[in-house]
């Protein structure tokens, strides 16, 4: 017997609905195999569609809705612990404020199926004010498309093995390797992109003592803030002499950044500038070689004491 469906044989709904909220708040424990699993065992009256789904659906509304709750109350502190746990993390906080900027609730009725998008979208629109009844709304139009169209997927295989039963255990041989060999693909997988990701860093950043001594010796440097608006609210300064500049905007108008001189990107992500380091390859990609993205960006330079400035704005930045 496959091994979701022998574990669920034995605890039923409630690994149902414990495997749905934990991989729903964080935990990289994947709930796609049960889930079909349940779906097939619906085939085979094993268990209840219906009672699989309400358990599947009560689940993800549990954990999004604290994590609505969440960032609600704490705001861009909840986002920054985000961005540090995930793979890519500014770029996965971004993208996701700048989906729901532009779509609002829709953006939770398709998040569950967007790498990355699934755990932070609510804690976003909590974070933008969104009205509670309107975030249950919307959410639970995108739980019920994940879990429904997961359920029925397991039970058209269950349909397909009932016709066949000679499937199913050639199924059952190695559908426990499988489930094994996914999860611990997914942990490597994010190891080692993670991996990646710092080693790059680490060859591209530019120290903030280094470019203090710029200049304090009157070098002219192109200093780009890429925080959020909202980072911006929280703190209402910059480095001295930065322009707050949007990653997307200063990629469209890379004709206008100068060539004859060092562009400093900086962000508020810590520990890992994934924001600055991203737009400085797209800038280089652009043939501006002396992009660099600042190690530790705004939080790091604060905290050495050095000069901040009032914020000031040249380009448009995003919504």
């Amino acid at each position: 017997m496959a091994l979701p469906e022998h574990f669920l044989l034995l605890y039923g709904y409630a690994l149902l609905f414990a495997w749905v909220l934990v991989e729903q708040l964080g935990i990289p424990l994947p709930a796609t195999p049960v889930l079909l699993a349940a779906g097939a065992l619906s085939a085979e009256n094993e268990l209840s569609i219906g009672l699989a789904f309400l358990a599947g659906m009560t689940a993800s509304l549990l954990a999004d809705t604290s994590w609505f709750l969440v960032g609600r109350r704490y705001g861009r502190q909840v986002l920054r612990f985000l961005c540090k746990i995930s793979i890519e993390p500014t770029t996965c906080v971004r993208s996701t404020e700048e989906s729901y900027s532009r779509r609002h609730g829709i953006a939770l009725t398709y998040a569950k199926f967007v790498p990355g998008l699934s755990m932070l979208a609510p804690p976003v629109a909590g974070q933008k004010g969104m009205a509670f009844r309107s975030f249950l709304f919307f959410d639970s139009i995108g739980a019920a498309l994940w879990v429904g169209l997961l359920l029925a997927a397991g039970r058209l295989f269950g349909a397909m093995l009932l016709r066949n039963p000679g499937l199913l255990d050639h199924v059952g041989r190695f559908s426990g390797a499988l489930l094994l060999l996914g999860v611990v693909g997914f942990l490597v997988a994010r190891i080692i992109r993670r991996r990646m990701i710092l080693n790059k860093l680490i060859s591209a950043r530019l120290e903030p003592v280094e470019l203090k001594r710029w200049l304090d010796e009157g070098e002219d440097v192109f200093i780009v803030d890429l925080r959020h608006p909202d980072d911006l609210r929280d703190e209402p300064f910059t480095l001295p002499g930065a322009l707050h500049i949007a990653p997307q905007v200063l990629a469209e108008r890379g004709h206008e950044i100068p060539r004859d001189r060092d562009i400093v990107l900086y962000c508020a992500c810590r520990p890992s500038d994934a924001t600055a380091i991203k737009t400085a390859t797209t800038l280089q990609k652009l043939g501006i070689e002396r992009a660099r993205p600042l190690r530790g960006g705004y939080y790091e330079w604060k905290r050495l004491g050095f000069p901040l400035a009032a914020v000031a704005q040249a380009l448009p930045a995003a919504d």
